[in-house]
């Protein structure tokens, strides 16, 4: 049976951490100054550092979120930061050692990580473990989640849907991971694999596979509510953005769709009925003339695309017009409000307006190779292989934009001045506790 091992053992601990501080230590990567980061309007926000054994670990994964940035290591080991401190939340070891994963995803309460065949949920304030359950199949994908249920696909094609409710009430009985065959709500059989994480909507899920397919069924029952062919098989991850659903194809089709909901969908009928009732279809294309295969960017009412080899598109969601293009970038980043982060492909951060593309400047940050783009708040985070992170923020911007749930950003007290006084700006050379004590270490 297959259990979620924490490190509590203090001497691991010490054994992991210490071997980290030698490590960092000794290594040669230098961290950005504050003079080279004011030149692009940024300023360190916090530095830490991932419990890894850099002799043998290095880091496959980093996953954020509004709360947290999540680093997964090639042994297993996950390391959560607070994302706006720095802080380390904890440090587990999920599943196995050196088994393969997916990248975590999270809601409010939980972050879920799948590890060989097993998928584990992890309290997000403790890393303490809820449950594991075994899967049906190879997974293919991370996992999704809604309120009731989570999905995954798999290699062979299929999606299975399993009960949160189901999951929990198994879990106190103390009858996971044998008795996950309970938590089955439905399998949906694709012609190939499946090729990203679901995306939920209202009471449909739309995954795509590897056989050309766009798939959009109904949560409940699982009844195909559309299907939508291409010539080439998907692989890019499906992106969303409100009512919209983006999708690309390697016969370098790229096609927004009016996204399903299901709300209609009330019981068997026919196939053309139960399209004609719940759309999905192409509002708008467009073609790149280079294969499509990082994920794609739907963000803050711009969307931003990276054809192999083609650099960066920014292109408007609503009719799919062009609005400027960057030949020499390679990854995004973050939106930085009215600016955007991204790298080109000697490996420097460069900052861009977002209304025409024009670069501000760059900063050489190539040895911090693991990179992810933020579709969650303006903060942007990359790493090392060896498990130095870094935060980067807007000068002056304590607090974050959430750009995906703004209805989670935290509710700020305001404070008036006293009478005849007047508020003193932060001083420039002020830096959070994460970042004096880190400065203090260097």
């Amino acid at each position: 049976m297959k259990t979620l091992l924490t490190l509590t053992i203090a001497p691991l601990l010490c054994f992991v951490f210490g071997v980290v501080s030698d490590a960092q230590g000794q290594s040669e990567v230098q961290l950005p100054t504050q003079q080279q980061l004011s030149r692009l309007g940024l300023e360190r926000a916090w530095w830490a550092q991932a419990a890894l054994n850099p002799s043998r670990d290095i880091v496959k994964h980093l996953v954020i979120d509004e709360d947290a940035i999540y680093v997964q290591t090639s042994s297993g080991v996950t390391t959560a930061f607070d994302s706006e401190t720095g802080r380390q939340k904890w440090a587990v070891q999920i599943g196995r050692f050196d088994e393969p994963s997916f990248r975590a995803v999270s809601n409010q309460d939980l972050v879920l990580i799948v590890s060989g065949s097993t998928m584990y949920a992890v309290e997000k304030l403790t890393g303490r473990t809820n449950w594991s359950l075994q899967l049906h199949g190879l997974p293919s994908t991370s996992p999704t989640l809604d309120d009731k249920q989570v999905y995954v696909g798999t290699i062979n094609g299929s999606v299975y849907a399993y009960s949160l409710k189901k999951i929990r009430k198994l879990y106190e009985e103390r009858r996971l991971p044998d008795g996950s065959e309970e938590a089955l709500v439905w399998m949906y059989k694709a012609g190939k694999e499946i090729t990203s994480p679901p995306i939920v909507s209202g009471r449909a899920v739309n995954f795509a596979s590897r056989d050309g397919s766009l798939y959009s069924v109904s949560t409940d029952t699982s009844h195909l509510i559309y299907q939508l062919e291409t010539d080439k098989p998907i692989v890019a991850p499906l992106a969303r953005l409100d009512d919209t659903m983006f999708m690309t194809s390697e016969d370098h089709s790229f096609f927004a769709l009016k996204l399903s909901m299901g709300e209609t969908y009330t019981g068997p009928k026919s196939y053309a009925a139960r399209k004609s009732a719940n759309n999905g279809k192409v509002r708008w294309e467009f073609t790149s003339g280079l294969p499509i295969r990082k994920p794609i960017w739907a963000i803050a009412k711009d969307l931003y695309l990276l054809p192999d080899r083609g650099g960066m598109y920014c292109l408007n969601p609503g009719n799919g017009s062009r609005r400027w293009e960057q030949r020499n970038l390679s990854d995004f980043v973050a939106v930085l409000g009215s600016t955007l982060a991204a790298y080109d492909t000697d490996g420097n951060l460069v900052i861009l307006s977002r209304d025409k593309g024009e670069i501000i400047g760059t900063l050489p940050m190539r040895r911090f190779t693991v990179r992810t783009g933020n579709d969650c708040t303006d903060r942007i985070f990359v790493a090392t292989n060896s498990g130095l992170v870094v935060c980067l923020r807007q000068i002056g911007h304590q607090n974050p934009i959430y750009y995906r749930y703004p209805d989670r950003l935290p509710l700020l007290p305001e404070f008036a001045p006293e009478e005849g006084e007047e508020s003193a700006p932060a001083s420039e050379t002020e830096m959070p506790a994460s970042e004096t004590e880190s400065s203090e270490t260097q």
